[in-house]
């Protein structure tokens, strides 16, 4: 097995490892970082971020935040995501509590709670926060002040429940290129600004951009502003063309999400012989079309839209950071 030697010029260790490289780097004038992007949608590419960028998005999170505390490690440190809570955490000077020195989320949130934090913080995704709700831990989580929630859509019966467990959760928006999370419940961080593109995308500027971004940094994701409130209506990378049918597959996965009988759902779109592409719903739950058809009819699409292969899934295949790795649902599932 290789070595793995802990770096920060492509972030690289363990949450520990990373911790302990952070406290020089900014001290210092902190060579630019290259870190990985999750590969969810695509093939995982390498950004480059400068320590002010990394910096803008750690203080602007920060003051939304109300000020510093003590975080609880629990994604990755490679990804950008678990990347800035050490960040943060050394900003505060506050080590954070690591939840690989634990058997599980629980007993890491015991210790976090022993140690009697002025104000506490935890950043999920929605996966670790499915896996809560099914084991009976949401209420756990209220010993935060916040829960940063981000990387992928949540459905809103999760989010409810967490609410009448007393978990204050925050949403975020954002990816590698911008540092990390850069609008929180749909509204911008401080310094972030944000537009709508002619063909629907969504645009971004502010100090917490990558390296050799331009001023206005195009998304593949679709949105629209409503009161100065960002809401994130898909990719614009992933339409199906089902018999010469375009279909947006963000639309679809987010009304078929609210679904009672709908867990979770990922909505993808696979080769077909015979219509070129066809609309694939992995659910965690339960859903057959004729459901699907009346939900997208009554939020005011096409009952065509409704997904031709629906097939039920105990868990879904994830990648390192936690997403739901939807490249993987791409192809037939084996049996």
């Amino acid at each position: 097995m290789p070595v793995t030697i802990p770096s920060l010029r492509q972030v690289n260790g363990s949450a520990r490892e990373v911790w302990q490289l952070l406290g020089p780097w900014l001290a210092g004038d902190g060579e630019p970082i290259e870190i990985r992007t999750s590969g969810s949608t695509g093939e995982p590419k390498t950004i480059r971020l400068s320590r002010e960028s990394v910096l803008a998005s750690a203080s602007a999170t920060l003051e939304y935040l109300g000020g510093p505390g003590r975080w609880l490690m629990a994604l990755p440190p490679t990804g950008m995501g678990g990347f800035q809570v050490l960040v943060r955490s050394a900003l505060a000077g506050i080590e954070p509590v690591f939840l690989d020195d634990y058997l599980d989320l629980t007993a890491a949130i015991a210790e976090l709670r022993a140690r009697e934090p002025e104000r506490a913080y935890l950043s999920l995704v929605p996966t670790q926060l499915h896996r809560l709700a099914e084991s009976g831990h949401l209420a756990d989580l209220a010993v935060f002040d916040t829960v940063l929630l981000g990387g992928a859509a949540t459905s809103k019966q999760l989010l409810a429940a967490a609410d009448a467990a007393g978990v204050n959760i925050v949403r975020t928006y954002g990816m590698t290129e911008t540092a990390g999370g850069c609008i929180y419940d749909g509204y911008a961080l401080a310094g972030v600004q944000m537009r709508i593109e002619a063909d629907g995308r969504i645009s971004l500027a502010g100090p917490m951009l990558f390296e050799g971004a331009p001023e206005w940094w195009t998304t593949q994701d679709l949105g629209r502003i409503t009161d100065d409130r960002l809401e994130v209506l898909g990719r614009a990378d992933q339409v199906a063309i089902s018999g010469g049918v375009n279909i947006p597959l963000g639309a679809v996965e987010a009304v078929l999400a609210e679904v009672a009988t709908v867990q979770q759902i990922i909505v993808v779109a696979r080769a077909d012989a015979e219509w070129g592409q066809v609309v694939t719903a992995c659910v965690r739950g339960t859903l057959d079309r004729q459901t699907a058809a009346d939900a997208l009819e009554t939020a005011g699409y096409p009952r065509a839209w409704a997904p031709r292969v629906i097939e039920v899934w105990d868990t879904f295949p994830l990648l390192a950071g936690g997403k739901v790795d939807r490249l993987a649902l791409t192809e037939p599932r084996a049996e």
